[in-house]
């Protein structure tokens, strides 16, 4: 699927992209510059909220609740790409889980936290 000369096969990889490159970008002028200078606070909260809208977007149309989680994503890889992460080391790792039970996967995450 192509959107605006964007292959949906590697978009996330784009997004990681352009997110490095608004690291130098003057904020006044890009959205992700600004949180960025806002610091690790502000690119908390805007994840926070977006996870807010996720849930309450749950029990209304089905293109509004697409509409959220996309936001929601994006300033994930935004929270991502702040701390020099890129959206490929979360692909790795659910890739890693793939084929695991739910059940199997909280255990061993409660058997770490021990």
């Amino acid at each position: 699927m192509k959107i605006m000369n964007v292959d949906a096969n590697n978009i996330l990889a784009r997004i990681d992209e352009t997110l490095t490159v608004r690291k130098g970008a003057d904020p006044r002028s890009s959205y992700v510059a600004s949180l960025y200078q806002a610091g690790m606070p502000a690119v908390l909260k805007k994840v926070r909220e977006e996870a807010e809208e996720v849930v309450m977007a749950g029990a209304e149309s089905d293109e509004h609740l697409i509409y959220e989680v996309a936001d929601l994503l994006f300033h994930c890889q935004v929270l991502l790409a702040y701390r020099g992460l890129k959206m490929q080391s979360i692909l790795e790792e659910l890739v890693r889980r793939f084929g695991t039970s739910g059940h199997v996967h909280k255990e061993s995450q409660s058997n770490q936290s021990k």
